[in-house]
């Protein structure tokens, strides 16, 4: 017995040093812009630290282990429901957001895993139908409620209010303030949300590109010549050129920034993107029928709250709160087949 307990608290004891030493290492290796996990501001409701992982690596797993995220790879990125093996979707997205996103925080020698944490929930919040789907949703509440739909707020209220059956996740400070202003009027107040917040811009800015022009909803001749001269000619370089850029420019300044020249170029790429891709035809075309699912779904829920999950809408009790939460959280096909179960007439089968 004595025995046991000896390997016991010497067990204890080099787990402590495991999770102290990293705590060391980033107090000997980080930027002094960076924010060291012990430094965090902390939960809403405190817990006991765990002696593997620090604060911010416990976010990343409770992110990457929550329904909602799972729900991300059955989620539009631009194209409905794509049957196409190689098309981006909410998840493909998230992935390649962090993935920028740690490689600037490393270059950078900020808090990678706070980064990777940030850019691994900033989209939780996202409707079916993409930025279709967005707009849909936001409409129908709208004409309720009067108030509108923004999907990083959503992914706030997702992680504090909706997983776990309510009980949310808990995570970080910085973690929620980086998820919440990823987009929006507000920037993160920390160096690596600020990270996420442009690396989600140099994600989908060229990643929609290249589903674009694999749909042949553009060509590679509509592409602006300028700007692609400048930023390179495949989605890799693109992504290559932007990324060098962030971390050269921002070196040793205590801000996140971009050459004058090179956000003039993105930001007439996303402005191209726009015209011709996420308000082009094929994008009008289908925005009626995203607006058809959306608002009949809203309304039969709003007449029928009994049908939500019981959990739905922790932390407002409204019912246009908790019907929106349901709504925003479907899938693609899981909305598509909704709609047809409750509008849709059923084909008779032998032995009804």
């Amino acid at each position: 017995m004595a025995q046991v307990q000896r390997e016991t608290r010497n067990a204890k004891r080099e787990t402590s040093v495991l999770s102290s030493s990293a705590e060391f290492w980033e107090r000997e290796n980080l930027s002094p812009f960076a924010v060291r996990s012990s430094e965090s501001r902390g939960r809403a409701r405190p817990e006991e630290p765990c002696s593997l992982r620090t604060c911010f690596q416990r976010d990343r797993d409770r992110i990457v282990h929550s329904k909602s995220f799972r729900r991300l790879k059955h989620k539009t990125q631009v194209f409905i429901a794509p049957e196409g093996d190689h098309y981006r979707t909410r998840l493909t997205h998230t992935l390649e957001v962090s993935g920028i996103s740690r490689t600037a925080a490393r270059a950078l020698r900020l808090n990678e895993d706070l980064a990777e944490a940030v850019s691994l929930g900033h989209d939780l919040g996202h409707t079916p139908f993409g930025h279709m789907g967005e707009e849909a949703l936001s409409s129908s509440l709208k004409k309720r409620t009067g108030r509108v739909f923004e999907h990083q707020k959503q992914s706030l209220r997702v992680v504090k209010h909706l997983e776990r059956q309510g009980m949310g996740l808990n995570l970080c400070f910085e973690v929620e303030d980086g998820i919440i202003n990823h987009t929006g009027p507000e920037h993160p107040s920390t160096m690596e949300g600020r990270i996420v917040r442009l690396a989600d811009r140099i994600a989908y800015i060229n990643h929609d590109i290249d589903d674009a022009l694999r749909a042949g909803v553009i060509g590679a001749r509509d592409l602006p010549e300028k700007e692609i001269s400048m930023l390179g000619d495949t989605c890799s370089r693109r992504i290559d050129t932007l990324v060098h850029d962030l971390v050269e420019t921002s070196s040793g300044t205590g801000e996140i920034r971009q050459r004058p020249d090179m956000k003039i170029a993105m930001g007439r790429l996303r402005e191209f993107l726009f015209k011709k891709v996420y308000l082009g035809s094929v994008a009008s075309r289908e925005m009626g029928r995203v607006n058809l699912v959306v608002d009949n779904l809203f309304a039969y829920y709003m007449e029928n709250p009994r049908l939500l999950s019981e959990w739905t809408g922790a932390g407002g009790n409204e019912i246009a709160v908790k019907v929106t939460d349901y709504i925003a959280g479907m899938t693609d096909q899981f909305a598509i087949r909704t709609f047809k179960e409750i509008f849709l007439p059923r084909g008779w089968e032998e032995g009804e």
